[in-house]
């Protein structure tokens, strides 16, 4: 312990240089992708038609899947963080598998569920609700990719409340609504920020399970990710305007939140 904690051990010295490798890793291409940026011609990239539909569109999707994961997501949550750990280790793997699957995995699982020809294919037809290559299918595929991360973040956050305040309320007369809204929420909301912070992040961002199982449809299902994809094919100045506007709004969201709910969280 003395040794990891002194700042002139060997070891130490040993693994700030692998620190600095890393670092250096992850920040070398944002700094070469700035560098490459074109500067002069931003304007007129941001300004086309089809960048200004892809990025609303990003932001409605990803808002959308944002508040589908937080309403059916703090149930889950909370469920989680009151089972006993043994029972709730399954349900907590089969929630976080959607963060370790290949996107375009995910997108072919979604379409085995609800393709056309998928398990409730012939459920939706009957209803005519359409979501492969429709909006819905992009939020979908957006909500399945981001849940996990509200989901484990909230948990952990329940789980390390103390629960002898909701146990004090109790005896007091409060009714388990009013505990959830008075007490343990307000002590939550780093946490649920936290989480939603991260959840949006992961949706914008986007790509795989949306072009496998929503498509690429100009003005429907293309978000900025999707066309960022299209672009590259014929200019990679516009590809890298796209990517750049991504990486500032994620950037963004994450020193934003650093900033307000970073320490309780």
């Amino acid at each position: 312990m003395t040794m990891l904690s002194s700042t002139r051990s060997p070891l130490t010295t040993l693994f700030r240089a692998l620190a600095g490798i890393l670092v250096l890793f992850l920040l070398l291409p944002l700094i070469a992708a700035t560098l490459r940026l074109p500067w002069g011609s931003i304007g007129r990239y941001l300004s086309a038609p089809a960048f200004r539909e892809a990025l609303f569109l990003s932001f409605l999707v990803s808002t959308i899947a944002l508040v589908l994961v937080v309403l059916l997501g703090f149930p889950l949550a909370w469920i989680l963080a009151h089972m006993k750990e043994g029972r709730a280790g399954l349900l907590r793997t089969l929630v976080t598998l959607p963060m370790v699957l290949p996107p375009v995995v995910a997108g072919v699982v979604l379409l085995s569920a609800f393709g056309r020809e998928g398990l409730l294919g012939p459920l939706l037809g009957l209803l005519q609700i359409q979501i492969p290559f429709h909006m819905s299918g992009a939020v979908l595929a957006a909500t399945f990719v981001s849940a996990p991360f509200f989901v484990l973040t909230v948990e952990a956050g329940l789980r390390a409340l103390d629960p002898g305040l909701d146990g004090a309320a109790a005896t007091l007369g409060a009714r388990d609504f009013r505990i959830l809204t008075r007490i343990t929420i307000p002590q939550l909301i780093p946490s649920l920020a936290s989480g939603a912070a991260l959840s949006w992040a992961r949706a914008l961002g986007e790509f795989g399970a949306t072009i496998t199982f929503a498509g690429n449809v100009r003005g429907r299902t293309q978000t900025l990710p999707l066309a960022v994809y299209e672009i590259l094919q014929t200019d990679y100045d516009g590809a890298m305007v796209a990517s750049f506007v991504l990486l500032a709004i994620s950037l963004l969201v994450l020193v934003s939140f650093r900033r307000k709910w970073g320490r309780g969280a």
